[in-house]
């Protein structure tokens, strides 16, 4: 057989494996391209069904899983067929192994027997393992705080509906236990959720810190929006969090009487993440947690002939837009003294808006130093090279 023949002969052997349920493993190693530096498949129940579970081990060490229906397996293997130096069929009834040489040419072991043995029938064995169980989840689905503000029902389900906004504030949490030894470790936490809407985060946030951590917490959440706010204070009662407080104002006028441990938000809208992230500078915050929503003001100054290939497009101009206001939002930390990062929050079949941005005071950082100016200067040629003379227009829209 040719290559191709031997390539595709094999992909028949892994379907006929996995529809007769021996797929016991399967394993794509020797990567001869960019991707996942190893693949590892098996059989697994999800939602009712038989679905091919694929663990991909990612160049930077990440892991990403993807659950493949029997429509899906075809599309997802054959490229791999051809990208690995090397590919097992580990089953019950036996093994097969493809190397694809870097010339070309393709040869396989035990192909031939196994597919007669699978053919033959017989085999009793089913390789699907049970359901994956469920995540170990830091605010459990049945935390009373989640029924009081419509997330769960009386028996701590999860409304379908509420599934999404479940895995955010889940997601939020396990970021801000990553940041938490950058909060003081002793006396009361001050934690400011600004632009808070109806304070998914503020509650979330309040319960690990006071109920997981066991910190005293004195929470300010603060939002334009008085009959939201009003809400937040009946399910802060419903759920006994008393040492939340909640305001309605513009967060541009939240003293600076004191510089806050953490600052959170979520999803303030275009413009509102910048002013966020000023009134967090402003008032000297350790640590500020913010996920953008909506980057329309950079679309309207963007003015860099250099990225017109791209940009020229709406719907391209949109998806950079967002990514380089973030970038600037991140330089401007950076250039204020904090030490920055980007996260995802959640799949992004979840939201769009899934990116954190993460800030760290660096209290090695001196304004007149050489470190500020160079900051300084990166995030003002950034400008300049995005919008040149609209740079102006842009920065005082956010003022």
């Amino acid at each position: 057989m040719t290559p191709p023949e031997t390539r595709a002969a094999f992909l028949r052997l892994i379907r006929m494996a996995a529809e007769t349920e021996q797929l016991r493993k399967l394993i794509f190693s020797k990567p001869y391209a960019t991707g996942a530096q190893k693949i590892t498949c098996r059989l697994s129940v999800r939602r009712g069904r038989t679905v091919l579970l694929a663990e991909e081990m990612l160049p930077d060490g990440k892991v990403r899983h993807l659950g493949l229906t029997s429509d899906e397996i075809d599309s997802y293997l054959a490229p791999l067929s051809e990208s690995y130096g090397e590919i097992n069929l580990l089953t019950p009834a036996g093994d097969a192994v493809l190397r694809n040489a870097r010339g070309g040419t393709a040869t396989v072991k035990g192909m031939v027997p196994l597919s007669e043995k699978l053919k033959s029938g017989g085999l009793t064995d089913s390789c699907v393992t049970p359901p994956d169980r469920e995540k170990a989840y830091l605010i459990p689905h049945d935390t009373p705080f989640l029924t009081a503000l419509g997330i769960s029902d009386r028996n701590g389900r999860v409304h379908d509906r509420m599934q999404g906004k479940f895995r955010q504030i889940n997601r939020f949490v396990e970021l801000l236990a990553d940041v938490y030894t950058s909060l003081p470790g002793t006396g009361t936490l001050s934690v400011y959720d600004l632009c808070c809407g109806k304070s998914y985060l503020s509650f979330a946030v309040y319960h690990y810190l006071s109920r997981i951590c066991g910190r005293d917490v004195d929470m300010l959440c603060i939002d334009r929006k008085a009959d939201v706010v009003d809400y937040c204070r009946t399910v802060a009662q419903a759920a006994g969090f008393d040492d939340m407080r909640f305001v309605a104002d513009d967060i541009r006028n939240t003293p600076s009487d004191r510089a806050p441990d953490l600052v959170i938000s979520l999803h303030a809208c275009d413009i509102a993440t910048d002013l966020v992230l000023k009134t967090a500078v402003r008032l000297g915050a350790g640590v500020i947690l913010s996920t953008p929503c909506c980057h329309r003001n950079l679309s309207r100054h963007l003015n860099a002939p250099a990225l017109n290939f791209a940009a020229a497009y709406p719907q391209l101009r949109g998806k950079l837009c967002d990514a380089l206001t973030d970038g600037l939002r991140l330089l401007y930390l950076r250039k204020e003294g904090y030490r920055v990062t980007a996260a995802e929050l959640v799949d992004p079949e979840s939201t769009p808006k899934n990116t954190l941005l993460r800030g760290i005071r660096d209290p090695s950082f001196c304004k007149g130093s050489p470190k500020a100016a160079v900051a300084e200067a990166e995030y003002r040629q950034a400008l300049l090279f995005l919008m040149g003379d609209d740079a102006s227009a842009y920065l005082e829209a956010l003022q």
